[in-house]
C-alpha cells in the first residue's frame, strides 16, 4: 500500500521495526557516541555546585526548542526572565515554561524513573499552561510552510494514540539488547510520528530525548539538549523523519541523531569546561579584589548560577541579610565582576563573561 500524507497514519507500526538497525556502521557510531556522553557525564563533579550548570544551560535548550516552533526570545530577556517577572514578554514566558518542564520531568523521573502518557501530558500542560490532553478532534495536519503542501496527516482517535503511546511506553523500559542510543533515535521518530497533542508536540519530545538519556543512566543531570543541532540541520532532520515514513530508513535516521547527540555532547562538554574556567578565573580575582568581609567561594559560585543576580537570591542562599546582600553585590560591581541594570523597580547584576560565554 502506497504511504498517502494526506491519509491519517493509523496504521503507524508499533516500536522496533522489522529492519537490522545494528550495522557495522551504526555501531561503530554508537560506540564513539557513547564515549562523548560518558565524558560529558564524568564533568559533573568538575562543578562544584550542579545548578550552576543546570539553570543556564536548561534555558539555553529552552530558547533553542522554542525556536524551532518559531517561539523567538532574546538571550537578553530570557536571562533578565530568571531573575525577575517584571517586564517579561508572552514569547519569553512561553520559554520560561519549557524550562519548567524540563525540571518538573528531571524531577519526576528521579523519584519514579518512568517515561509514560501520565508523564507525556504533564510536560506538555507545563509548556503551553493548559490543560492538554491527548487530542481527540481529526483533521490535524502537518505541512509544509512554504508550499502549503501537507507533509504529514498524524493518527487520530484518542484510543489509539493512547494505545500507541502505551506501546511506546513499553519499547522504552523492555529489557532487550538493542543499544540505547539507538533506542533513543527509534522513541524520538515515534513520538513525532504520533503527534498525540495538539500543540507543543515538538518541543515536548525534545524534553523526552533528555530524560531518556537520564532514565537510561547515560547522564546525570538534564544538560544533553538537541535543539541547536536541528536548528543548525533543520531540512537534514526534517528530511530524515520523512524517509522514515515513507522509505523506512532508520539506518539514515538513526545515524542523524546519533551525530546530533555527539556533536551536542562535545560542544556542552567544552562549555561546562568554559564555565569552570571562567569560575575559577573570578574566584582568583575576587579573592585580590573584594574585602576579606565579602569574598566567599559561595559568593561567587551563587552569581555563576545565571547570568544575573540580585539581592533576594544572597538572602536566599543565607550569605546574606537583605542590606548587606546590597553592600556585596555593589562591592562586586566595584571590583569589576558584575555590572548594574535596572530591571523596573529591581536592581539586577550581570555577569557579563557568564552571559557572553552562554550568549555564542
Amino acid at each position: 500500500m502506497t504511504y498517502d500524507p494526506r491519509v491519517p497514519y493509523n496504521d503507524l507500526p508499533p516500536l522496533p521495526p522489522p529492519v537490522e538497525l545494528e550495522t557495522k556502521d551504526v555501531l561503530k557510531k554508537a560506540i564513539s557516541v557513547g564515549r562523548a556522553l560518558a565524558e560529558l557525564k564524568g564533568l559533573g563533579h568538575l562543578i562544584p555546585n550542579q545548578a550552576m550548570l543546570v539553570h543556564s544551560l536548561v534555558a539555553k535548550e529552552a530558547m533553542a526548542s522554542s525556536e524551532i516552533e518559531n517561539i523567538v526570545t532574546t538571550n537578553d530577556a530570557l536571562f533578565k526572565a530568571m531573575a525577575t517577572s517584571s517586564q517579561v514578554d508572552p514569547a519569553t514566558k512561553e520559554v520560561m515554561r519549557y524550562r519548567q518542564a524540563v525540571w518538573d520531568g528531571f524531577n519526576a523521573i528521579k523519584k519514579r524513573p518512568r517515561l509514560d502518557t501520565k508523564l507525556f501530558i504533564k510536560l506538555v500542560q507545563t509548556i503551553k499552561e493548559e490543560e492538554l490532553g491527548i487530542r481527540t478532534e481529526p483533521g490535524t495536519v502537518i505541512g509544509n510552510q512554504s508550499t502549503r503542501e501537507i507533509v504529514y496527516t498524524p493518527p487520530e482517535g484518542e484510543g489509539l494514540i493512547r494505545d500507541m503511546l502505551e506501546d511506546l511506553t513499553g519499547f522504552i523500559h523492555k529489557e532487550e539488547d538493542l543499544d540505547s542510543l539507538i533506542k533513543l533515535a527509534l522513541v524520538h521518530y515515534q513520538f513525532e510520528a504520533i503527534h498525540p497533542f495538539e500543540d507543543g508536540n515538538g518541543r515536548t519530545g525534545r524534553i523526552i530525548n533528555t530524560l531518556f538519556l537520564v532514565s537510561k543512566g547515560l547522564l546525570d543531570l538534564p544538560v544533553l539538549y538537541l535543539s541547536k543541532y536541528i536548528i543548525d540541520n533543520k531540512a537534514e532532520y526534517y528530511r530524515r523523519i520523512r524517509h522514515v515514513t515513507e522509505k523506512e530508513d532508520w539506518i539514515g535516521w538513526t545515524l542523524f541523531m546519533l551525530d546530533a547527540v555527539e556533536e551536542t555532547a562535545r560542544i556542552t562538554r567544552r562549555q561546562i569546561l568554559d564555565i569552570r574556567t571562567l569560575l575559577e578565573e573570578t574566584l582568583e580575582q575576587a579573592r585580590k579584589k573584594l574585602p576579606s568581609r565579602v569574598y566567599s567561594k559561595e559568593l561567587i559560585e551563587l552569581i555563576f548560577r545565571q547570568p544575573y543576580t540580585k539581592g533576594q537570591f544572597l538572602v536566599d542562599a543565607g550569605i546574606a541579610e537583605r542590606k548587606t546582600a546590597s553592600e556585596y553585590l555593589k562591592a562586586l560591581e566595584d571590583a569589576g565582576i558584575l555590572t548594574l541594570h535596572k530591571a523596573g523597580r529591581e536592581n539586577l547584576y550581570l555577569n557579563n563573561k557568564l552571559y557572553d560565554l552562554l550568549a555564542t
